[in-house]
């Protein structure tokens, strides 16, 4: 690097970017943060300015700013040799001469390269480095352009657009201010502190120095982690001070982190009478509404206290508790005042209204649809064995909550209610359960419903949405699933398989298509092959093995999970391979002697010549002796077990017998043996598909 160059720039050292912003959406933040950082340092190394190491680069967002800083990065990317195709060496001089001089070299200085299409010249060239000066503002607006952002915005009377309104750009490279403009605005090494706590103008003597200064002079943590960390420390302490938990917050503690830079707890109260309210209502208009942390006993019960994380540090709090108490009131009172007003309704008064609200345009009413749900958890109820007409009556008030003021106050509370609703009518709590727990699972990882009379509940519900929509061609595409199918299907996987319930999903599908007669079951019983192979892999089965279960169209699909293990057992043997591959021949065998139309019944004794195929069909006999009690017994592992045997006489017989022989009794007596031999070893799964 020549000396002027030098005199441009420092060599290397840390690049500090950051925009100060309005307010930024919460609940993006630390993607649009990580994202900004990203595109930076993707920008740099495109340019030769840093390397691919990420050790050490840092990632700042808080609610008014995105910043990073990435350590040992070139003020001038180094210059580099490179060779620029040219005409063919056919050429007239005078295209050869102009291609030397665009190139700045001597024609004589040319070289000849063979190509695939002829000789061509080539020039030998040295292309100077990229100046972070030059190329930093273009990186940086590239970015904001990239970043995770639904929607951006103008402000003022420029033409600029972001996600909120920009006020100011830092772009530091070491001690050393790099010129250049971003969204309008001309960087500059002055940031900003705390909106009330700090300084409005914070000056930047080297870009290293950024975390502490706005620490200390402006109290902001900048680091969207550390000040995660800091809000829990604090919950968890204060917390144990008030002898309580805090539940299931953590999704609530990422919202807060990004709604402050300088965060301190604080407890408060409410009023006692409150927990008369169904808590889930409290908790949620808290959360949801207020983003307060709600405290618990240790037994989970909700207390009357709450904590809320404030963007103030102050001496005396009592002014910040006292507002915040008295701002829960209302959202308390509301809660309540539903709570009193649906309960002067009974559910089942409830359910004719629902012909009034659409489920979809084509299946009909909420009112239908429950008909068809309670029709269908019948049935199921009578397959498990439980009362059906308890499931029945569960299935007819399972929607009814949907037209209550709280559920329309709140959806997420949907089912929750139904339950409450339901034991203050005098319910039994067998439906009151099961109307709460038959949207389960709801997400993945849920709880799932209890007992089988909630599940044929839960099952007749999603079963009714996957067969309607799917009835109507409303299949998810892509990434794209608005009516929750995948999940849906999902969750009656999840509910048979985990809760061990002895159903077919043949059966299951067949009755959820009953209302939609005529309509193909196809595309749905394919859907739930592609949900339950998903489902398999994820816990942990390899493809081969999902694939040797899933391949014969399993109908106790409770029993897939031991199967399973079976099929991995008995990968583990040692005959397993040989056995694998044999039974792969096997199956290509008889495919194509079944495409050539050849017949073969029962093996004929009598015709079997050759003592390995004799060896063969004792030693089939003898294990699938063995193997039968096994499998009626549930032993899969130890039937796949008893066929290990028959690794010896399978490789001999391949060795010594043809089976496609000119010999028509002969080739269909062996292809009789071969079929025997498949489907004993092959009754719930397809060993051929754990051959490499």
């Amino acid at each position: 690097m020549s000396k002027k160059k030098m005199d441009k720039a420092p060599n290397s050292g840390s690049l500090l970017v950051e925009l100060l912003t309005e307010e930024l959406p919460p609940k993006a933040l630390s993607s649009i943060g990580q994202s900004f950082a990203d595109e930076i340092f993707t920008g740099l190394v495109r340019h030769q300015l840093k390397l691919r190491d990420f050790y050490g680069r840092r990632v700042f967002a808080t609610p008014r700013r995105l910043a990073t800083l990435i350590p040992e990065v070139l003020g001038e990317a180094p210059d580099r040799a490179s060779e620029v195709l040219g005409p063919s060496v056919k050429a007239p001089p005078e295209a050869v001469a102009g291609f030397a001089r665009k190139n700045g070299v001597e024609v004589a200085a040319l070289e000849r390269r063979d190509t695939p299409k002829g000789a061509v010249f080539i020039a030998r060239v040295t292309l100077n480095g990229a100046v972070l000066g030059a190329v930093l503002a273009t990186i940086i607006n590239d970015a904001t352009r990239k970043l995770p952002i639904p929607k951006v915005m103008r402000w003022g009377s420029g033409e600029v657009q972001f996600v909120r309104p920009v006020h100011g750009l830092v772009m530091m490279h070491g001690k050393r201010v790099v010129p250049g403009s971003v969204l309008g605005l001309s960087a500059g090494n002055t940031t900003s502190g705390h909106r009330f706590m700090g300084p409005a103008s914070i000056r930047l003597g080297d870009a290293e120095e950024y975390e502490a200064k706005l620490r200390t002079h402006g109290h902001v943590i900048a680091d969207f982690a550390a000040r995660r960390t800091e809000i829990d420390k604090q919950l968890q302490a204060e917390a144990r001070r008030q002898g309580a938990t805090l539940g299931e917050y953590l999704e609530l503690l990422d919202e807060v982190t990004a709604l402050v830079e300088f965060p301190t707890v604080y407890a408060c109260a409410f009023d006692a009478s409150f927990l008369d309210v169904p808590q889930e209502c409290l908790i949620l208009t808290m959360r949801q509404n207020q983003k307060y942390f709600p405290l618990f006993a240790r037994e989970g019960k909700l207390l009357p206290k709450f904590l809320v994380v404030s963007n103030l540090r102050v001496d005396d709090p009592r002014p910040i508790v006292g507002g915040n108490e008295r701002v829960v009131r209302p959202r308390l009172e509301d809660a309540r005042f539903f709570f009193n007003l649906d309960r002067k309704v009974r559910l089942d008064t409830r359910v004719p209204q629902l012909a009034k609200v659409v489920f979809h345009n084509k299946l009909g009413s909420q009112l239908e649809r429950t008909e068809r749900i309670k029709l269908l958890a019948g049935e199921i109820a009578r397959a498990l064995g439980v009362d059906t007409m308890v499931a029945e009556r569960a299935a007819e008030l399972c929607k009814a909550d949907l037209l209550t003021g709280m559920v329309g106050e709140f959806p997420e509370l949907q089912g929750v209610m139904g339950r409450y609703y339901a034991l203050h009518d005098g319910e039994q709590r067998e439906v009151a359960d099961a109307i709460e727990q038959h949207y389960r699972p709801r997400f993945a990882g849920d709880k799932l419903p209890e007992g089988p009379l909630a599940s044929a509940v839960a099952l007749a519900d999603k079963l009714d949405s996957l067969a309607g929509l799917f009835s109507i061609k409303e299949l998810p595409t892509g990434d794209k699933d608005p009516f929750g199918l995948r999940r849906a299907a999902l969750g009656v996987v999840r509910i048979v398989v985990e809760n061990q319930l002895p159903l077919s999903l043949k059966d299951l599908v067949d009755s959820a298509f009953g209302p939609f007669r005529g309509k193909p079951q196809t595309d749905l019983k394919i859907f739930f092959t592609e949900r339950m192979r998903s489902y398999f892999l994820e816990r942990g089965y390899s493809a081969n093995e999902v694939e040797a279960v899933l391949s014969l169209n399993p109908v106790a699909i409770a029993l897939i999970p031991k199967q399973l293990e079976a099929v991995r057992a008995f990968s583990a043997l040692p005959e397993a391979a040989s056995l694998a591959a044999a039974n792969k021949r096997i199956a290509n065998i008889l495919r194509q002697a079944e495409s050539k139309g050849e017949s073969f019944a029962d093996v004929d004794v009598s015709a079997l010549k050759e003592p390995a195929e004799i060896s063969l069909f004792e030693a089939l006999q003898t294990a699938a002796r063995s193997a039968k009690p096994l499998f009626d017994s549930g032993d899969f592992a130890g039937y796949l077990k008893a066929f290990a045997s028959l690794k010896s006489p399978v490789d001999s017989f391949f060795d010594a017998v043809m089976v496609m022989t000119d010999d028509k009794k002969l080739r269909e007596n062996r292809l009789a043996l071969l079929t025997d031999m498949r489907k004993a070893m092959n009754r719930f799964s397809d060993i051929s598909k754990l051959a490499a």
